[in-house]
């Protein structure tokens, strides 16, 4: 039993104060752990003759699965323990005192990672040296401090650290409400701004001339027309069905309301998808069917209809569709590998039972000494993963068109049986 709640309003605000302080230093808690697993699991590959390049493999994602995050996640979480414990003393001492939190040490961390280990520390002193002061500020004046103080001790490592970051531009996409997605670019600020301008001066022309949109649909209508380099007669875009459409028969010929998926974001209304292959008919885009399987209690892909000889590419296919995202719990990351469940060197197998679809850390991290998986029995397509500590974890392949079993399909069930 939860305890009572208090009368006192000032009451209320110490223990929510009191808590926040409490997370904070549990989460500071769990980076002292994380650092202290990595320096075990390592010292162990190292023992095992394990070459240095590979000793810290599948770490991260130990600590991801404990957490219940994506590996992406769990790697962020270990290095900011590893670089806490060694190189930022004081804003270690301040987390541990629940006076910052997680997101505040990671970006000390962050905006110091292109300073020498002495100016690190230097920079460590001058921000977190007095906790209390820290805890007073706000991130964007923290983050502001950090940046002054990193171009004065070392220019030349910001620079360089620019120009790295230019590197790494790249367009990621994710899910949002209502049925909509983020399409986003990382771009050097130059380019982006210039973007952004072209767009705009497109928008200002079509509302000036009558167009009846928003500046900010035509500036998006505008980014899909000229990247697709596809539109209809009006000029507004067509978006081509080659995006990996799956929906059941019903919906697509009877108009059932079954939810559709969409690979790479998830499911959408029935009504949206046959718009998609409506809009594509009337632009005259070609469209391919191919015909999937699924199982009537679960709604998980179970076969794929195959007119070609190459097994490899329409069985990539076939899990890429019943897998939806990588394998690993709580990964959100896209598919990228196929992989055998069971190494195809002790087994000789290559099928859809002993195949799933993973990430590329994933699939790294599943190579690594004391990682093992194997099918296991289940209504589902299931894989069962052991990690080098011994914990084991469960993974269950989600229904494409239908609801998950348990509390939401009885919900689902129990709604209709009311209403029907």
């Amino acid at each position: 039993m939860s305890a009572a709640l208090p009368e006192d309003d000032a009451a209320k605000i110490d223990q929510i104060r009191d808590l926040e302080v409490l997370v904070c230093a549990a989460q500071a808690r769990q980076a002292r752990l994380a650092a202290a697993l990595d320096r075990s699991q390592r010292a162990r590959a190292a023992d095992r003759g394990e070459p240095a390049a590979r000793q810290g493999r599948g770490i991260a994602e130990q600590v991801a699965l404990a957490r219940r995050e994506s590996p992406h996640r769990g790697r962020r979480h270990l290095a900011l323990a590893t670089v806490l414990e060694r190189e930022l003393p004081c804003t270690r001492a301040a987390f541990e005192q629940g006076r910052i939190t997680e997101w505040r040490a990671m970006m000390i961390a962050r905006e110091t990672a292109c300073l020498s280990l002495e100016d690190r520390r230097s920079v460590d002193r001058a921000i977190a040296g007095d906790p209390e002061a820290l805890e007073s500020c706000s991130d964007r004046v923290v983050l502001h401090e950090l940046r002054k103080l990193a171009a004065r001790l070392d220019p030349a490592s910001v620079a360089e650290r620019r120009r790295r970051a230019e590197a790494e531009r790249h367009v990621s996409v994710r899910p949002a409400p209502d049925t909509m997605a983020y399409l986003t670019v990382l771009l050097p600020v130059a380019q982006a701004v210039a973007c952004y301008a072209t767009l705009k001066v497109e928008a200002d022309t079509a509302v000036a001339t009558g167009d009846p949109h928003s500046r900010g649909q035509v500036m998006a209508d505008t980014l899909v027309a000229r990247v697709t380099g596809s539109t209809d007669e009006t000029g507004r875009p067509v978006v081509p069905v080659s995006i990996g459409l799956v929906m059941t028969d019903q919906a697509l010929l009877a108009g059932a309301h079954d939810t559709a998926h969409i690979e790479d974001h998830g499911p959408i209304p029935a009504g949206l998808a046959r718009d998609l292959i409506l809009a594509a008919g009337d632009a005259k885009t070609r469209i391919w069917l191919r015909r999937l399987f699924t199982s009537p209690s679960t709604g998980e892909l179970v076969a794929m209809d195959s007119r070609q000889r190459l097994l490899r590419r329409n069985l990539a296919r076939f899990i890429r569709h019943r897998d939806q995202w990588c394998r690993s719990p709580w990964c959100n990351a896209p598919i990228r590998h196929g992989d055998h469940v069971t190494d195809w060197i002790d087994t000789g197998i290559t099928d859809a039972a002993d195949a799933q679809g993973l990430c590329v850390s994933c699939n790294h991290a599943k190579q690594g000494i004391g990682w093992r998986a194997r099918p296991s029995p289940g209504d589902t397509h299931t894989v069962e993963i052991t990690t080098p500590t011994g914990h084991t974890y469960t993974s269950h392949a989600p229904p494409v068109v239908g609801l998950r079993r348990g509390a939401y399909q009885q919900l689902w069930e129990g709604h209709w049986a009311l209403v029907g």
